[in-house]
Formats: C-alpha cells, sequence, structure tokens
C-alpha cells in the first residue's frame, strides 16, 4: 500500500493553507497513495510573534474541505488543526478524515513546554489515548508532534495494533533539532516494530525533513527543507519479518495502564 506525506510551509495565511491542502490531495491521489498525512496545524500555524490563534468546530470549514477532498480523490487524510476549548484556548487536534466524513479525532496529550516554548499557555492539553483506525486492511495510530518524545504514546498505539505511526509535527529548529527529529522517529518505530510516517512543517523556524521510518528503525525516504510529497510503500511482509525476528512487544515485562481509554497520570 502507499501512502504520502505533504511537507508544507505553513502559516498564518490561512487561504494559502487551503489551497496547500486541494494541492496535496491531487497530488497524493496521482502518486496511486490511499493515504494523506498533512503536518501539525495544516489549518494554521500560529506565528511567533502572534498571540493569535485560529480555531474551527469540527463541523467547519477546513474539516468539511477535508471531507470532500477524501471522497474526491479516495483518500484518507490526516492532518492537525486547532478546536475551541474551554477557558478561549484551543486543543491541539489531529483529524482523520475517510469516505468523506470524519472517522476519528486526537487532541494533542504531550504540550510543547520546553526549550524556552510554552505552548500550554494558549493550548488546552487532549486526555484521551490517541486512536487506531483501519485504511485498506493496514492499521495506523496516530500521534502529534512533541508526543514523539513520550516512548509511551507509540508503544499504546502499539499495543492497540497500530502498523504504521503517523505523525504530524510542526517540529521547531534549534541546535541537535533535527537529529533528535531523526532519531525519536527511528526509535519509535524499531522498538516496537512499526513503520512511522511523520510529516513536518518546513520554513521559518521549523526544520522540515519529513520522514519515512521501517520497522528496523532504518530511514527510507526522507525529505529536506523544502515544500513536496514523500511516498512510502507500506509493506505487511516486511512488518510480520521483523515481528517475528525482534518480538519485542511478546517479551516486554510492563504494560501501559490504561484507565477508560485515557492516559493515566496524563496531566497530574
Amino acid at each position: 500500500m502507499k501512502i504520502a506525506a505533504y511537507q508544507m510551509a505553513g502559516g498564518n495565511d490561512y487561504a494559502r493553507n487551503l489551497r496547500i491542502c486541494r494541492h496535496s490531495a491531487s497530488l497524493a491521489a496521482q502518486a496511486d497513495a490511499k493515504l494523506l498525512l498533512l503536518p501539525e496545524a495544516a489549518m494554521f500555524l500560529r506565528a511567533q510573534e502572534s498571540e493569535a490563534t485560529m480555531t474551527q468546530s469540527l463541523d467547519g470549514e477546513f474539516v468539511s474541505l477535508l471531507a470532500d477532498l477524501s471522497r474526491e480523490y479516495g483518500l484518507t487524510i490526516v492532518a492537525g488543526m486547532f478546536e475551541p476549548a474551554p477557558q478561549e484556548r484551543a486543543f491541539n487536534t489531529a483529524v482523520v478524515l475517510q469516505a468523506g466524513r470524519l472517522l476519528g479525532t486526537y487532541r494533542k496529550l504531550h504540550l510543547y513546554d520546553a526549550f524556552a516554548v510554552q505552548e500550554s499557555e494558549r493550548i488546552a492539553q487532549g486526555e484521551d489515548l490517541p486512536p487506531v483506525f483501519d485504511c485498506e486492511g493496514i492499521t495506523f495510530g496516530v500521534m502529534t508532534c512533541y508526543d514523539l518524545r513520550f516512548p509511551e504514546t507509540a508503544r499504546a498505539l502499539a499495543e492497540q495494533g497500530a502498523d504504521v505511526i503517523l505523525l504530524p509535527a510542526a517540529w521547531f529548529a534549534g541546535a541537535d533539532k533535527e537529529y533528535h527529529w531523526q532519531l525519536l522517529c527511528a526509535a519509535r518505530a524499531l522498538e516496537n516494530g512499526v513503520y512511522v510516517l511523520g510529516a513536518d512543517m518546513c520554513g521559518g523556524n521549523r526544520i522540515g525533513h519529513s520522514l519515512f521510518v521501517d520497522a528496523l528503525g532504518m530511514v527510507r525516504t526522507q525529505l529536506g527543507q523544502e515544500e513536496g510529497l514523500l511516498c512510502a510503500e507500506v509493506d505487511k511482509a516486511h512488518l510480520a519479518a521483523v515481528r517475528e525476528r525482534l518480538p519485542m512487544l511478546k517479551q516486554r515485562r510492563f504494560a501501559i495502564a490504561l484507565n477508560g481509554g485515557s492516559a493515566t497520570g496524563a496531566g497530574h
């Protein structure tokens, strides 16, 4: 099965972001991909100097556009957006669209309060574990950007049967940050026996370098710092072979405690 990620130079020009989403869906369909991953904040990327964050409800224009694109091009589309939260804040939400409908949502669990950035100043923390869903007989899981630094998030998806972890991101530039990005994507793939597909923002203070990692932690393809489409093949035989040779999920001595579908202890 072919999947794709579109690396975009997003910003606070909402109309341009919508045009990019349309363009990327067309390119993915032309490449015969069945799934398209867009970055975190694909709807609207807050400018660093601005306190404004655009939000829309899940029945708003952005989700409706993605739903229409999923129907028109026969794609499952995963993208990041902001939806309203209590106390005039926002949820950093990933949405999954399939066959013209909203299939699932995930509100980012781990907020980026690090490296002199305070995402929690304007973003409300999610509480529910990220979902898994099926596309063409392959199980996909979703987590967002800073979640990558917390191995329990990926492990929870693997325990739910994920074959591929999708990672929409807007990874900040900085000392060693490109190294962290590639290292952590490879680690999450290798330790869980899954593929990882990361779609990152590029331009400005975002690093780009969207990538596809196989279940042995090998980076199979990676973009640079320019906008563009990345395509990759998901091979069930590769997953089966890796999991037979390296059965880490079967051998583990520790489990993640789940509490009604929520992340135990998250934010407490």
